[in-house]
């Protein structure tokens, strides 16, 4: 068995390949692909999370570890369907930044609004790195807002960044209300800041929360967005962001208008006017981790 490190998959895994093959995967490989339910396992102060995923059309099977416990850290098995051993093994923190961020990028091709130069970033860990590095592969921008917990971690996030384009510190209010392109990437369980303050235009990604009762945004924000999911089982169970304004009545399932493979086939509408504001609300799907996978295996 061979196993892959950090390291490894630092250098090996493209970013703009990925983005390419989750499209191709979210086309032509979703709807026959078996993906239950991720399990949630508590454990003494975190969560153990199960991710596994077959494609019986390639039959390629894979299943994700996560640890989520002060920090994550997650572990890939690439397993031989025929006899269930594992052929590969992966260190998987990165591949999990990575294909979140790119899968951020890819629902940013389709909803974003054409000509977007701002991008904001709540957050300032991997998955903000992570976002600032691939989301400039689908969009022009001339400068990212940064807005983390406190002044010093910003500061420390923009020094260490080495952007091409002009990064800078941001308050709560002015991301939100001066990002083309908003990203929230926290650890956060209450939102970060107040709905009305998004323009007509913007797109939003959300990919922090994956509990029913965290969120980071506000119901009102969900209400004036186009919300997109990564897969409606995933969002239904966890996304805290959509399921609270749901239990209040703000929005109903039908309000959902669709999945990322109904998204990338043009099955559903995406932004349909330059005043959308449209959202994608990702939990993160296995089918993801497996696409990083086979990349770093064909490397």
């Amino acid at each position: 068995m061979r196993t892959l490190t950090e390291a490894d998959v630092r250098q090996r895994l493209d970013s703009a390949a990925l983005i390419d093959g989750l499209k191709f995967a979210f086309r032509e490989r979703y709807p026959a692909v078996e993906i239950p339910t991720r399990t949630h396992i508590p454990m003494h102060g975190g969560i153990l999370l199960t991710m596994p995923c077959y494609d019986p059309s390639s039959d390629a099977f894979g299943m994700k570890i996560v640890a989520v416990k002060n920090g994550v850290q997650a572990t890939y098995l690439l397993i031989d369907p025929l006899t269930g051993i594992p052929t590969l093994t992966i260190e998987a923190n990165y591949l999990t930044d990575i294909r979140t961020a790119a899968s951020s990028a890819l629902a940013t091709k389709f909803l974003a609004r054409t000509g977007a130069k701002t991008l904001g970033i709540f957050g300032t860990g991997r998955q903000a790195r992570a976002h600032l590095t691939i989301l400039p592969l689908v969009c022009d921008f001339e400068r990212a807002l940064i807005c983390g917990r406190d002044q010093k971690g910003t500061w420390d996030f923009i020094a260490s960044c080495g952007s091409t384009f002009r990064v800078q510190a941001a308050s709560p209010n002015e991301c939100a209300a001066e990002s083309d392109v908003l990203c929230t990437c926290t650890t956060a369980v209450t939102p970060l800041f107040d709905g009305n303050l998004v323009r007509p235009g913007t797109h939003l990604n959300l990919v922090g929360a994956f509990q029913p009762h965290t969120r980071e945004v506000d119901s009102l924000t969900i209400k004036r967005s186009r919300v997109f999911v990564d897969t409606y089982d995933g969002a239904l169970s966890e996304a805290g962001d959509l399921l609270i304004p749901m239990n209040e009545g703000v929005i109903k399932r039908e309000d959902l208008m669709g999945d990322l493979h109904e998204l990338v086939t043009c099955k559903k509408p995406g932004r349909t006017s330059d005043d959308d504001i449209t959202l994608f609300k990702s939990v993160g799907c296995a089918l993801e981790d497996l696409v990083a996978a086979e990349l770093l295996l064909s490397n």
